[in-house]
């Protein structure tokens, strides 16, 4: 009898047994603005410490003291919090860590009813720094120390020649088949992740090591993302067959055309069963400018918890609509505005600094 187990990346919105997060440290990564930036960590922390445990990696023992005394400040240290005395370069574990998966059911050559098994895994793709950065040493042995932890063995995929380079902010799925990414990011000329893999190489390892046989993809991302175009600030499932998008109002801002051509991508696209989905649109915040450059500041760079959803927002007009539009979206979650204006000087948001932990 042939027996394959198969497994598959849940949904953000499925219940979680932990948040991974990296406690900040390198200034390089906020230049003349990093005081601010452990502060907001310590709301982010307090706020889902309610919910569901924090996994938090701190480089050293002293760093570990330092923030505890900062969270205890901010009126956030709890026993929910579980220390990682483990060196990173930068705290993007959405990128550098590994990628929790779920096994589902035993599928077998013969019939029977399935089983469900107990095997779970984590999958540790390479990490190169987003093809720009020289510091990644530490973090691109992250992925394997969290997986350890938190007792998930750990695959390393390959395409047919090698290891394969992928983060988790250049994808999202739903869950149930269907996966979104962007052809800038791992189709185009100015990254250097995979020269060797195709479109269809792609398509054949979401499927083969996330369990997503279907694939939606979108075309540029926004100005000023550091990432060369990650779907996480442009396009969220929200639910299995539900997606939020971006979208710009202001014909004459730069991100209008691109995003518009998403658009008209989701709107052609299907899912794993073959139907149109649900379409959201929302309004990117006004420009978020600091130094003469623009940010990279998107509401879909939010971050789904067990019962809360951490939404950036930017002290923008937009601010009110992207916080009701999630409202709707999430009438069982509460939700919770993170202001962002320092923090995405960074060049990340909630989403990128965030990796859930399946139950």
């Amino acid at each position: 009898m042939h027996e394959q187990i198969r497994y598959r990346m849940p949904a953000e919105w499925e219940p979680h047994t932990a948040t991974w997060l990296a406690w900040p440290h390198y200034h390089g990564d906020w230049p003349g603005k990093f005081e601010p930036i452990p502060w907001v960590y310590a709301e982010i922390i307090r706020n889902l410490a309610l919910h569901e445990r924090v996994e938090l990696i701190v480089n050293n023992a002293a760093a570990v003291r330092q923030a505890r005394r900062v969270l205890k400040r901010a009126d956030a240290l709890s026993s929910n919090i579980r220390f990682h005395s483990w060196p990173t370069n930068r705290i993007w574990l959405r990128d550098s860590g590994c990628i929790f998966l779920r096994q589902t059911d035993h599928v077998s050559a013969t019939p029977g009813p399935a089983t469900q098994g107990s095997v779970t895994l984590a999958a540790k793709f390479r990490f190169n720094a987003w093809a720009k950065y020289s510091n990644w040493r530490y973090d691109e042995k992250i992925g394997s120390l969290m997986s350890k932890a938190a007792h998930f063995k750990e695959i390393r995929p390959l395409s047919a020649e090698k290891r394969i380079v992928l983060e988790g902010g250049s994808i999202d799925v739903n869950g149930a088949g269907t996966i979104l990414t962007t052809e800038e990011c791992l189709l185009s000329k100015v990254q250097e992740r995979n020269p060797h893999m195709s479109r269809v190489q792609y398509e054949r390892a979401f499927a083969d090591y996330l369990g997503a046989p279907q694939t939606i993809w979108l075309g540029r991302g926004i100005l000023g993302d550091d990432t060369h175009g990650h779907v996480d600030d442009l396009t969220r499932f929200v639910a299995k067959n539900t997606v939020v998008t971006m979208v710009e109002p202001n014909s004459k801002d730069v991100n209008h055309a691109p995003l518009r051509a998403n658009l008209r991508r989701l709107q052609a696209a299907r899912d794993q069963d073959g139907r149109q989905l649900t379409i959201v649109e929302l309004p990117m915040p006004q420009p978020v400018v600091f130094e003469g450059r623009r940010l990279p500041a998107s509401y879909a760079n939010f971050y789904i918890g067990n019962g809360i959803v951490l939404a950036p927002v930017f002290n923008r007009p937009n601010d009110r609509i992207a916080l009701n539009t999630l409202a709707e979206l999430f009438p069982s979650r509460q939700i919770v505005p993170i202001y962002s204006g320092d923090f995405i000087w960074g060049l990340g948001a909630m989403h990128c600094m965030t990796q859930q932990q399946p139950a």
